[in-house]
């Protein structure tokens, strides 16, 4: 589907750019365009791959003549530039909104005035409910993309949402190896919380799937399973051959849940189940406010949203076939060790 097409990815230098590079860089892709601000990871990328398909844009989604630039002359946008780190984003709320909600409108208008065929917008679990900065910004994002999809003409805009990739940079499988290396405690906050396990693999699968199939402001949610913090601790410091390590308790840190959600209860009553995957149409109610405020849907109240904990619960064995898919953890079991994903 991408065959001599020429494709963007904002934010193209972290580990989904780096995915979508291995998963097509040698198919029959025309060009791939990676737009990032940082000029370090792009000229280190440009040497791990040397391939002529590989354009470089040096630029900020915050600067819509930086992402104009970029976008000019593509056929699709992979956007997913954002601030994803909680803490920083609850230090510096409004860096969140002008990278992730702002610079998300640069992109889709500059998609749209370039006649760009379609745009996939990468999202997180953390906008469902937020209770962060992170979340909210990336809530936001998600209504800036389905109100653009209304009035984007020729240009299909969709929404992916997923839950953690599991061993990318700042995550917490590498922090739990870099303790057990270290041979300091494994920190846990709650032994309960749960979260869900995707692989990198799968949320390239996700996108692939919601540029494959979707229509204009629907949002995209991959069946992914989920496992307790504790399960995790426990299947990794097996699979390191360190069963007695010890693992403390710190509790609940500011921002975080007991369990992610991935649809809302209002979401699940009019999504779609795909099999593999749920679909979210779009809100598309005009502006009769009385459709808001005068009517109602039983249909919600008795509705139980996607979430953690009432998704397929990985128990240790589970968890550990799950981790030995991660080429950071079966270089662990080896004695070896490589830096996580971007």
């Amino acid at each position: 589907m991408l065959s001599n097409k020429t494709l963007l990815i904002t934010g193209g230098t972290g580990s989904f750019g780096n995915a979508v590079l291995r998963r097509f860089l040698d198919s029959d892709i025309s060009e791939v365009r990676v737009f990032s601000r940082d000029e370090k990871k792009q000229d280190d990328m440009r040497k791990k791959y040397a391939d002529p398909k590989l354009k470089f844009y040096l630029g900020d989604v915050r600067d819509y003549q930086s992402i104009l630039a970029a976008v000019r002359g593509c056929d699709y946008i992979f956007h997913a530039a954002a601030l994803k780190q909680v803490p920083s984003c609850e230090f510096h709320p409004l860096e969140a909104v002008k990278t992730n909600v702002l610079g998300t409108e640069n992109t889709l208008e500059a998609a749209i005035n370039c006649s760009v065929q379609r745009v996939i917008c990468l999202s997180t679990d953390k906008a469902v409910y937020p209770i962060n900065a992170m979340g909210i910004s990336k809530a936001m994002m998600e209504k800036v993309a389905v109100a653009k999809a209304r009035s984007s003409g020729k240009t299909i805009i969709n929404i992916t949402r997923y839950g953690n990739v599991m061993a990318s940079r700042g995550s917490v499988i590498p922090l739990f190896a870099n303790q057990i290396r270290a041979g300091e405690p494994i920190t846990i906050t709650d032994p309960e919380m749960t979260r869900f396990m995707m692989t990198l693999d799968d949320a390239v699968d996700l996108v692939l799937y919601a540029f494959a199939n979707g229509r204009p402001g629907e949002i995209f949610v991959q069946k992914a399973p989920a496992a307790t913090i504790q399960v995790l601790a426990r299947a990794l410091v097996n699979l390191l051959n360190v069963p007695e390590h010890p693992i403390n308790t710190i509790g609940t840190r500011h921002g975080e849940k007991l369990f992610e959600v991935l649809l809302s209860r209002e979401e699940m009553t009019v999504a779609s189940d795909l099999g593999d995957y749920f679909c979210v149409p779009p809100d598309l109610r005009d502006l009769n406010y009385s459709k808001y405020v005068e009517q109602g849907e039983e249909s919600i109240s008795e509705a139980e949203e996607y979430n953690s904990h009432n998704t397929e619960r990985l128990d240790q064995a589970g968890m550990q076939e799950l981790l030995l898919k991660l080429k950071i953890i079966r270089a662990a079991v080896e004695g070896k060790y490589i830096e996580p994903e971007e």
